[in-house]
């Protein structure tokens, strides 16, 4: 399953001005981060939740950063 990490992304810039300055806090490499938010990586669940943590998410809000799915319109012929 693929989530659209987007808003996600906009959030880290909102913050912290890059993904590497985000990077830093969550003590993870840049390529790391860039990983997971083009889901070639997986987020794990302690990802979710310290991400969410100095992103300062609340909790009810979680879903919409992380489980999104991304939608892919159907082609009719």
């Amino acid at each position: 399953m693929n989530y659209d990490y987007s808003k996600l992304r906009g959030r880290i810039i909102e913050r912290f001005g890059s993904q590497e300055a985000f990077a830093e806090v969550v003590n993870q490499t840049p390529t790391t981060i860039s990983y997971k938010l083009n889901g070639k990586k997986p987020l794990t669940r302690n990802d979710i939740i310290e991400w969410a943590k100095v992103l300062e998410i609340p909790t009810e809000e979680i879903g919409l950063y992380f489980f999104t799915e991304i939608v892919r319109e159907c082609q009719t012929y």
